[in-house]
């Protein structure tokens, strides 16, 4: 089954080479992605995907078409676009370190050594957070996190142990705590934002930006949470980073519907009109695949997990990829944006695709993604 998915996968983004020339995917209005010149927070999923199937074809249309993307971050860097967010480390660790990783290349590892300094920058000390979004000093944005940080925080992590400079990873690690602390709710869910007196960094409330309500559970908040944690384990070896993880991915598990792929928010109403976020299942699969491998043998709760990461991808897989429609651009239908703002609440979304090819190659050959 694995093997069917990723050729498939494959061809489809071999023809997306070609269909989206030097431009990036978002979202997708009517089954065709909306495209753009690299100024969206999700222009890095397009390069992870050329990287991944690069890798698993070493096919040169992949490699060439994957370097291209990499000039196009060094102008973006340089240029300072659309980089006042946290969402850096998204951008960066799948265009520029992937191209570290994978080709050991001198100038994409100084780009995304750049990168990390962009993104260090935006370490508040007053609160001990990355700030999501806005300029310092922002009276709306000041003191706000995010739970999707957790995934961009791997990018200071590798920072810290390619230069030795331990300033990145102190702020990433201030920056996990916190949201372990005020993000993670007693009972194992989420709050997707966060928010702090910006001057006095006294914690005021929790609430959301996309999911159905200030208290509910946000499905793709609750995946980034199981990768973002793991992933924090994996560079730190903080055992209450892996107990994270380990309880948000239970807590996701055991919410899921009969097809075991996951609505846009858990609290949510659920009718005939419900939107799902396939993407939310795909990011889960693999921050549980890295959780997995950060599990002894004998852990008691390995077989619960992976029968839920094979019941997860099994079920995007016969319901939800585009197997068998050649000419579809994208890979996973059914991801929701943003389901309150009415934004592709029921579309292909690129990083659904990207994580659900993630995925993938972590089940077919062991892959450890380029976190």
């Amino acid at each position: 089954m694995w093997n069917l998915a990723m050729e498939d996968a494959v061809a489809k983004t071999r023809s997306n080479i070609g269909r989206f020339g030097p431009l990036f995917p978002h979202v997708s209005n009517n089954d065709v992605y909306a495209l753009n010149d690299n100024r969206s927070w999700t222009a890095g999923f397009w390069p992870g995907m050329l990287w991944l199937c690069y890798e698993y074809t070493k096919d040169e249309t992949f490699l060439t078409a994957a370097r291209n993307t990499t000039e196009s971050f060094r102008d973006r860097l340089a240029q300072r676009k659309a980089l006042n967010t946290h969402d850096i480390g998204f951008l960066y660790t799948l265009s520029a370190k992937a191209h570290w990783i994978v080709q050991e290349d001198e100038f994409a590892k100084q780009l995304t050594i750049d990168a990390a300094d962009l993104l260090l920058a935006r370490f508040r000390p007053q609160t001990g957070i990355i700030q999501a979004w806005g300029s310092e000093g922002d009276e709306e944005y000041g003191g706000r996190m995010i739970i999707d940080c957790m995934m961009n925080l791997p990018l200071l992590y590798w920072a810290s142990e390619i230069t030795g400079d331990r300033r990145y990873s102190d702020a990433a690690v201030q920056h996990a705590d916190k949201s372990r602390r005020f993000l993670i709710r007693g009972d194992d869910s989420s709050y997707h934002t966060f928010y702090f007196n910006r001057e006095t960094g006294d914690a005021i409330r929790g609430g959301t930006h996309q999911g159905y309500a200030d208290g509910s559970t946000w499905t793709r908040g609750q995946a980034w949470g199981i990768y973002g944690f793991a992933l924090s384990y994996r560079y730190t070896r903080n055992p209450l980073y892996l107990e994270t993880s380990l309880r948000m991915a239970r807590y996701f598990l055991e919410r899921l519907p009969e097809d075991f792929v996951a609505y846009w928010d858990f609290d949510a109403p659920v009718n005939a009109d419900t939107k799902r976020d396939s993407s939310a299942s795909a990011i889960t699969a693999c921050g549980i695949l890295e959780l997995l491998g950060h599990l002894p043998a004998d852990h008691p709760e390995r077989d619960y997990l992976e029968d839920g990461v094979q019941r997860s991808m099994k079920g995007l897989i016969r319901h939800y990829a585009t197997i068998g429609k050649p000419d579809a651009q994208g890979l996973l239908e059914h991801g929701s944006y943003s389901v309150r703002g009415d934004a592709s609440p029921d579309d292909y979304m690129i990083w659904g695709d990207y994580y659900y090819l993630e995925a993938i190659m972590r089940l077919e050959q062991g892959h450890k993604g380029y976190w």
